[in-house]
């Protein structure tokens, strides 16, 4: 009885000791709040979203192009000669700015149009958004972040809306047994199911990344969670995401590369795949868009982060341009023709420029697709297995790609996190952002290139970057150096506290 009873004992005081701890955590943060003039966020949200119920009627305007902002989410319309825009953030070096509004842009009249709608989602940045012909038109939106002006504060998401484009009104789904709160996962629209992957959670005391899978039923309205069989990719966020026909969803990229996920019929299955082709350096945060029938995808830039040491980590920032081939699952590098003499000597590269990118220790490379469908098969579209081996020595130099012809076509310049969308064989590329030492350029310049001609980008949109308000300073001291007497003081106390209970147990 008395060894139970030390048991018990010891138990409470671990509760007891966590309760405290947490408590101090807790006034701590009221206490930075109010000297910063900040609501609790959780309260925020709420006041925003209670605020856009109040909004009665539809309003639309015609405006300038959207302002700077990154992680936004950027889309075709599903019949109309449009593009759309929403939610994304803006960082000016002092405070960050979330934004939840809606913008059209119509192709042939090259007009911006913002559209407010009763009821709509609060702010939010990293979220996700896809579009659908069903019902005269739907956006569907999962998740995302908001965070206070001064980012003391963070708060993710895990509600799902559609927007009826028909009817121009918003709607909060309900349905239980959803995906957690997260941003920087990916969504694709799978016949009529919302495929959810990935992403983080971060509320300052831990941070959190996912694996897990989701299917929501766009006509049942509801939220499945998949538990696909097989190994399945390290949890990530940042990586890219695409449907292909037969059932499947290609991920790959982020922290680690990718897995293919095979979602035909009531079975799944996890089995990691090689892409062929070219071969590229690590990175995440490189946007991927595909054409409407799912044979190719299309990316742009992205970042692999370098660390020099604990306090220093710089970001390798990309602007190459890759195709990729979604049924032979082949990387190409894009490469633009520009004038007619340029055009010549491009297709006197043609067979180097497919070994034109950074090695980076591995050759992806893709095997026999029919033969591994035909001896796997487990569902009606089947299952195939391809593997990840050591890249062979090659001797061509790292970017080999950036030749005297491509050096001489205009490119937009290196970024991550840009909006990609293609309507109708033109690929549209609007925003992002770069690093320039410890000041972050927002973009809000618009490009268009023909994928069929492939000969120049069009710039819809130039952005003088020279004329961004940056109110940050160009080092990482953090202003008022060391911690406070108070911060110590506190540090000091719940140390003793947890003595005292260690002591008590």
């Amino acid at each position: 009885m008395g060894k139970k009873s030390k048991d018990k004992k010891k138990g409470k005081g671990a509760e007891k000791t966590l309760a405290k701890t947490e408590k101090k955590q807790s006034n701590k943060m009221k206490k930075e709040l109010q000297a910063l003039g900040e609501e609790d966020i959780e309260s925020i949200v709420a006041q925003i979203e209670k605020e856009e119920k109040k909004r009665l009627q539809v309003t639309e305007a015609t405006v300038d192009a959207p302002s700077r902002r990154v992680n936004f989410t950027f889309i075709a319309h599903p019949s109309k000669e449009q593009l759309v825009l929403y939610g994304g953030e803006y960082f000016n070096g002092k405070t960050t700015s979330i934004y939840n509004d809606l913008f059209f842009y119509n192709i042939p009249n090259n007009t911006w149009t913002v559209v407010k709608a009763p009821a709509g989602p609060p702010p939010r940045c990293g979220h996700q958004m896809v579009a659908t012909s069903a019902n005269k038109g739907q956006l569907w939106i999962f998740g995302g972040e908001y965070a206070s002006p001064t980012q003391a504060q963070f708060y993710h998401y895990r509600d799902l809306w559609v927007y009826h484009m028909a009817t121009k009104q918003w709607e909060k789904i309900t349905a239980p047994n959803g995906p957690s709160a997260r941003s920087g996962h990916r969504m694709v629209l799978l016949k009529k199911q919302l495929i959810v992957f990935g992403g983080f959670h971060d509320n300052l005391r831990d941070y959190k990344y996912f694996n897990d899978v989701y299917s929501f039923d766009t006509e049942s309205y509801k939220w499945t969670k998949l538990e696909p069989i097989g190994t399945p990719p390290t949890p990530r966020s940042g990586c890219c995401m695409a449907a292909l026909n037969e059932g499947k969803v290609l991920v790959f990229g982020g922290v680690q590369q990718g897995k293919e996920n095979d979602t035909t019929g009531t079975k799944f299955k996890w089995v990691q795949v090689k892409l062929g082709g070219v071969h590229y350096s690590s990175r995440c945060s490189m946007p991927l868009t595909t054409t409407v029938n799912n044979l190719s995808g299309y990316c742009y830039g992205g970042v692999f982060d370098v660390e020099n040491d604990e306090e220093d980590i710089r970001g390798n920032f990309f602007d190459d341009f890759y195709q990729l081939d979604l049924e032979k699952l082949i990387w190409k590098t894009v490469t633009l023709a520009g004038n007619k003499e340029k055009d010549l000597k491009s297709r006197r590269r043609k067979n180097k420029d497919d070994i034109d990118v950074q090695d980076d220790g591995y050759k992806m490379e893709v095997e026999d697709i029919k033969e591994k469908v035909e001896s796997t098969t487990i569902s009606d579209d089947g299952i195939f297995k391809v593997t990840l081996g050591p890249a062979a020595a090659s001797s061509v130099p790292a970017f080999a790609c950036t030749s005297e012809v491509a050096a001489k076509v205009f490119q937009p310049s290196p970024r991550i996190n840009s909006g990609l969308a293609i309507k109708h064989g033109v690929l549209y590329l609007y925003g992002g952002m770069y690093e320039d030492g410890d000041r972050q350029i927002t973009f809000s310049d618009f490009y268009a290139v023909d994928l069929k001609k492939l000969d120049e980008w069009k710039t819809i949109i130039a952005d003088d970057t020279s004329k961004m308000e940056w109110l940050g300073s160009d080092s990482e001291e953090s202003e008022g150096g060391e911690e406070s007497a108070e911060e110590e003081e506190e540090e000091e106390e719940e140390s003793e506290d947890n003595s005292e209970e260690m002591q008590t147990d």
